[in-house]
C-alpha cells in the first residue's frame, strides 16, 4: 500500500500543524485550573472525528472531565475496532528545566531523531500517538475505505487513574461492544526495532502526611527535643526497601506471578544495551532488586518509588524551622495477580505500624490499576505484528512495559475484548518529564502502521470466521 506512505508523505505538513493545534491547549487533568483547556482539547477533537464523517460524534460527560466518542458503521456484519486514547497530559514541573515553553510545540533535530522531534508536553504522551489514529483513519478514508467498523473513545483522565471512565464504560457495554480495543500510548524497543506491548504492570498511587508539633519550631529551642516529621518521614521512607531493595512490606510478593526460566530466557532475548540505557538518562549504574537484570526489573517485577516529597522551608535563603508537617507521594507499581486495592491497604496498614513515636500520619489513596496481560496468539496481535512488519521490515518483539494504563485491564473485565497495543514512543522521548518529545518520523510511520492494521485484521477476522 505504498499510496498510504505517499498521502501520509504529501500531508505531514498539515498533520502536524493540526497535532500543533492540539498540544498547544494546556489540557491537564491534575490541576483544576486547567478545565477550560481539558474542554477546548475534548471539542478540538470532537471536530476532527466530525470532519472525518463519523457519525454519533459527542462529547460525553462524567463527574470529572469529559469523554470524546464518535463512531462509523460500514457494515454490522463486519468487526468492529475500538480506538481507545487519552488527551489529557501530566503536569509540566519543574517547569524551569523545559528549554521552552511546553505548550509551544515545535520540532528540534536530535541525535536520535536526525530528521526532528516534536518537543511539547503531550507529544508522545498520549496526543501524538492518539491522533495518529485520526489521520490513519483519514488515509484509509482517502483511498480504498476502511475495511471494518470503528469507534472512538478518547478520555481526558487518564493521568489521573481513568475513575470516571470506569463508570463510563460499566454504564456503555453496548455502546462500546468491539472485536478488538486499539491503543497506543506505549513504545517501542528502538527507532528503527519495533515490538509489541503484551503486559503492562498495575499501579497503586499514594500519599502520605506526617504531622509533628501544632505548628512549626524554631530549630534552635527545640531541635533535639521533638520529632521532626521530615526526619521521620524519610526513616519511613528509607525503611521501605531491604538490603537486596526488595520491598518490605508484609505481604507486599505474596500474589505476585512468579514468571518462569524460560520466560526469563525470552526477556533475555530482547534487544537491550545497558550501557546505552544507563548513558541515555546519564546514570554511572543501574540499580534495583538484586537477582534481576534492568530489562527484567522494569518490565515484570514490581517497584516501589517516591514520586515527590516536601515539608519545612524550601525558598531561597535560610529559615531555621523544625516543621510541623512532611508529606511525599509514593508510587508502586504491580505485577499480574496483584491487587492495587489490596496492595494500598497493605501499604496503609504497614505505614501506620511503622510511623514512629511523637508524630501521627494520615494515608491517602489517589488511584491504581490492576495489571494487564495480552495473549500472542490472537489475530489481533498477529494483524498488528504483520503491519510493523510490513512498515518497519522486522518482526516486531513482544515485550512487557514497566509502565501502567489503568483501565486497560477493566476493558476485557467489561466489554470481554483484548486490547492491542502498537505504541510507537521511545524511552528517549522523556514522557512525564520536562521536554518530553515524539519523534517526527515515529508520528508518521505511526499513521502508516495503524491504517496497515485495519485491513490485517479484517483480512484475519474474515478468513477466522
Amino acid at each position: 500500500m505504498e499510496k498510504f506512505k505517499n498521502y501520509i508523505e504529501k500531508n505531514k505538513d498539515r498533520f502536524l500543524d493540526e497535532l500543533f493545534e492540539l498540544l498547544k491547549i494546556p489540557s491537564i487533568s491534575a490541576v483544576s485550573e486547567n478545565k477550560s483547556d481539558i474542554r477546548s482539547a475534548a471539542n478540538l477533537i470532537k471536530e476532527h472525528l466530525l470532519k472525518l464523517g463519523l457519525n454519533n460524534c459527542e462529547i460525553c460527560e462524567t463527574k470529572g472531565h469529559p469523554i470524546v466518542y464518535g463512531e462509523k458503521i460500514i457494515d454490522s456484519n463486519l468487526p468492529t475496532v475500538l480506538v481507545y486514547g487519552h488527551y489529557d497530559v501530566q503536569p509540566v514541573d519543574p517547569i524551569e528545566l523545559w528549554n521552552k515553553d511546553p505548550f509551544e510545540p515545535y520540532i528540534k533535530k536530535t541525535k536520535i531523531h536526525p530528521e526532528g522531534a516534536i518537543f511539547a508536553r503531550g507529544s508522545c504522551d498520549d496526543k501524538g500517538q492518539m491522533f495518529m489514529h485520526v489521520k490513519a483513519l483519514e488515509v484509509m478514508l482517502k483511498h480504498d475505505g476502511i475495511p471494518c467498523n470503528v469507534k472512538f473513545m478518547i478520555e481526558g483522565e487518564e493521568e489521573v487513574g481513568s475513575d470516571n471512565l470506569e463508570i463510563f464504560v460499566k454504564n456503555n457495554k453496548e455502546k462500546l461492544s468491539n472485536d478488538i480495543i486499539l491503543v497506543s500510548d506505549t513504545g517501542m524497543i528502538s527507532k528503527n526495532i519495533p515490538s509489541i506491548t503484551t503486559g503492562l504492570r498495575g499501579l497503586s498511587y499514594m500519599e502520605l502526611e506526617i504531622t509533628g508539633p501544632n505548628r512549626d519550631l524554631h530549630s534552635g529551642h527545640y531541635g533535639g527535643t521533638v520529632a521532626n516529621p521530615i526526619n521521620m518521614l524519610s526513616k519511613m521512607i528509607a525503611s521501605l526497601h531491604d538490603s537486596n531493595n526488595r520491598i518490605t512490606i508484609p505481604g507486599f510478593y505474596d500474589k505476585v506471578l512468579e514468571v518462569t526460566e524460560d520466560e526469563r530466557k525470552e526477556t533475555s532475548l530482547i534487544p537491550f544495551n545497558l550501557e546505552e540505557f544507563k548513558d541515555s538518562i546519564g546514570i554511572n549504574s543501574e540499580y534495583g532488586e538484586l537477582g534481576y537484570s534492568t530489562i527484567e526489573r522494569q518490565s515484570i517485577r514490581p517497584a516501589l518509588d517516591v514520586n515527590g516529597v516536601w515539608g519545612g522551608y524550601i525558598d531561597e535563603g535560610s529559615k531555621t524551622v523544625l516543621p510541623s508537617k512532611a508529606f511525599a507521594k509514593i508510587s508502586m507499581r504491580l505485577v499480574p495477580n496483584q491487587n492495587w486495592k489490596e496492595i494500598s491497604s497493605l501499604f496503609t496498614k504497614h505505614i501506620k505500624n511503622i510511623t514512629p513515636k511523637g508524630v501521627t500520619v494520615k494515608v491517602r489513596e489517589h488511584h491504581g490499576g490492576e495489571p494487564y496481560v495480552a495473549p500472542t496468539d490472537t489475530i489481533g496481535f498477529q494483524a498488528a505484528s504483520n503491519a510493523y512488519e510490513d512498515v518497519f521490515k522486522l518482526k516486531p518483539f513482544a515485550t512487557k512495559d514497566g509502565g501502567s494504563i489503568p483501565i486497560i485491564a477493566l476493558f476485557e473485565k467489561e466489554l470481554k475484548s483484548k486490547t492491542i497495543l502498537m505504541g510507537f514512543g521511545l524511552d528517549s522521548d522523556a514522557i512525564h518529564s520536562p521536554n518530553e518529545h515524539y519523534g517526527v518520523s515515529n508520528f508518521l510511520l505511526g499513521i502508516e502502521t495503524i491504517s496497515k492494521f485495519y485491513y490485517q485484521f479484517s483480512k484475519l477476522f474474515k478468513t477466522n470466521s
